[in-house]
C-alpha cells in the first residue's frame, strides 16, 4: 500500500496531524502538553518574532510545501537567511533612468563594480550590502552561503547566477538595508535578445524578498516596453512595496514636467490595472545639484521630494518586522490554497488508468476547477494562483502521484494562522 507522509507523526518529510500539532504547540508554548495557556513562548525557545516564524515554518509548513511541490510554483522554499537578512530595496527600471547613480548618490560613494553610462552599462543583478573592506562577490559563491537569503536564486541555474554577485562598501545605510540594482530593462529589438535566464522570474524573486521596490522613469523615456510591462505585471500582490521614482526632473521645464507626471500617471494606470496610484517622488537624485534655469519652483520641490523618499527609506528597518510577518502570513495563505487547488485535482483522478488523459482534461479547463475550489472550500479569488502558469507547471506533473492531503493536515496549515501566529505576536506586544 503507498504510504502518506500526511498520516506519519514525526516521520523526516512528513506533516505532523493534530496531535503531532499538539505536541509541538506546547513543545513551542513552552510547557507541557496539557498546558491550558496556549500563546506562551519560553524566551529561551523564541528570543523573537523571527525565530518564531522560522520553528514555525520549520515544523508546521515547510514539509507540507516539500510535500506538494510548493517550491516550484510560488517560490523556493525559505531558509534561516531569508528570515535573518537585512531589509532589502529593489531598483527596476529601463536602462539609463540613473539606478546606479541613484544608489551611488544614497551611499554617497561608488561602490565596487559599479558602471554608470547613457548606454546600458549594469548587465547583471548586483546586491549591494555592507562589509567593511571593498570587494565583489560572484553569484556562484553566494548561492551556496546558507547564512544568506540568496540560496534559491541557485534554482535559476548557472546562467544566471554568471550575472549575479554581491558589492560590499562601508556605507553607513548599508548597516541598516540592502540595495539590489539590476539591469535596464530592455526596449524595442534589443528586448528580443535572449538573456539566458528569465529576467521576470528572478525580477519576482526578489520582489517578493524585498521591503520597498523602487520603479524609476526618466522624463525622456516614459514608454513602457513589453519586458517591462512583464516585469510591472509580475510585482502584482507587492502593489503595497512600490514607490515610483521620476528621477532625472531638472532636465525638462515646469510645464513639461507637469505634461511629463500626467502621462507617466496614465501608463502607470494601464499597466498596474488599479484605480489607486503609487505614490510618485519627483527630483534630480545624483550628486550634482538640481539644474532650475528651466523651472524657478524645482529647487524647493525637489528639495522637499528628496527628503521625503529619504525619510521612506530610513522607516524601512522599523517597518522590515512587520513585512516579514506580512510576507510569511501571505505564503501560508498561498500553501494553503494551493494543498487545496492540488487536493480538489488529485480527488477527481481515476483509480486504475486513464490518469493522464484526465490530467490533460483538467488542465484544460483549470479556471473551471479553480472556479470549483473557489465554492467548494470558499477560497478567496484573489488567492487564486495564475491559471496560465499553474497550468504550464503542472503539465510537467503526474498529479495522481502527489501525497494525498487529508483534512488533518489542512487543519495544521490554518493554525498556523488562526493559533500559532496571533499567539506569537500578542506574546511579543506586536502592533499587527
Amino acid at each position: 500500500a503507498e504510504k502518506n507522509p500526511f498520516d506519519l507523526h514525526g516521520v523526516a518529510g512528513g506533516l505532523p496531524s493534530s496531535s503531532g500539532a499538539t505536541a509541538y504547540s506546547s513543545t513551542f508554548q513552552g510547557g507541557n502538553a496539557g498546558d491550558k495557556k496556549k500563546g506562551k513562548i519560553n524566551a529561551k525557545q523564541a528570543t523573537s518574532i523571527v525565530d518564531s516564524l522560522k520553528e514555525l515554518y520549520k515544523a508546521k509548513v515547510r514539509p507540507v510545501e516539500e510535500a506538494l511541490k510548493f517550491g516550484s510554483f510560488y517560490s523556493p522554499l525559505l531558509t534561516d537567511g531569508d528570515f535573518e537578512g537585512k531589509p532589502n530595496v529593489l531598483l527596476l527600471g529601463q536602462y539609463s533612468t540613473g539606478k546606479t547613480t541613484f544608489i551611488k548618490h544614497l551611499l554617497g560613494t561608488e561602490y565596487p563594480g559599479c558602471n554608470i553610462g547613457p548606454e546600458p552599462t549594469t548587465d547583471r543583478f548586483v546586491v549591494v550590502m555592507h562589509g567593511h573592506e571593498p570587494r565583489v562577490t560572484p553569484g556562484q559563491t553566494l548561492a551556496v552561503q546558507s547564512d544568506k537569503p540568496f540560496t534559491g536564486l541557485s534554482t535559476f541555474g548557472s546562467s544566471f547566477l554568471s550575472k549575479f554577485e554581491a558589492s560590499q562598501c562601508n556605507a553607513k545605510l548599508l548597516e541598516e538595508i540592502t540595495l539590489v540594482d539590476t539591469p535596464g530593462v530592455l526596449s524595442g529589438e534589443k528586448q528580443r535578445t535572449d538573456r539566458g535566464y528569465s529576467f521576470v522570474q528572478v525580477c519576482e524573486w526578489f520582489a517578493a524578498r524585498s521591503d520597498v521596490i523602487l520603479l524609476l522613469f526618466d522624463p525622456h523615456k516614459l514608454d513602457i516596453s513589453d519586458e517591462f510591462k512583464a516585469v510591472i505585471s509580475c510585482l502584482r500582490g507587492h502593489d503595497d512595496k512600490v514607490r515610483v521614482v521620476l528621477n532625472k526632473a531638472d532636465q525638462v521645464s515646469a510645464q513639461q514636467l507637469m505634461r511629463v507626471y500626467g502621462a507617466l500617471m496614465w501608463s502607470l494606470g494601464k499597466v498596474f490595472m488599479t484605480p489607486e496610484v503609487c505614490k510618485v517622488y519627483v527630483g534630480s537624485f545624483n550628486d550634482k545639484p538640481p539644474i532650475t534655469d528651466n523651472n524657478q519652483l524645482g529647487a524647493e520641490l525637489f528639495a522637499k521630494e528628496h527628503a521625503d523618499l529619504m525619510k521612506d527609506l530610513l522607516d524601512i528597518p522599523q517597518r522590515s518586522c512587520d513585512r516579514k510577518v506580512n510576507e510569511f502570513v501571505k505564503r501560508v495563505r498561498a500553501a494553503l490554497t494551493h494543498a487545496r487547488i492540488i487536493a480538489h485535482l488529485r480527488k477527481q483522478m481515476p483509480v486504475m488508468t486513464g490518469h493522464a488523459e484526465k490530467q490533460k482534461k483538467l488542465l484544460a479547463n483549470i479556471e473551471a476547477e479553480f472556479e470549483k475550489c473557489v465554492h467548494e472550500h470558499q477560497l478567496p479569488r484573489g488567492d487564486l494562483p495564475n491559471p496560465k502558469r499553474f497550468r504550464e507547471i503542472v503539465s510537467g506533473m503526474q498529479i495522481w502521484k502527489f501525497p494525498k492531503v487529508d483534512k488533518k493536515a489542512m487543519k495544521v496549515l490554518e493554525e498556523v494562522l488562526t493559533v500559532d501566529l496571533p499567539a506569537v505576536l500578542k506574546l511579543f506586544d506586536n502592533p499587527f
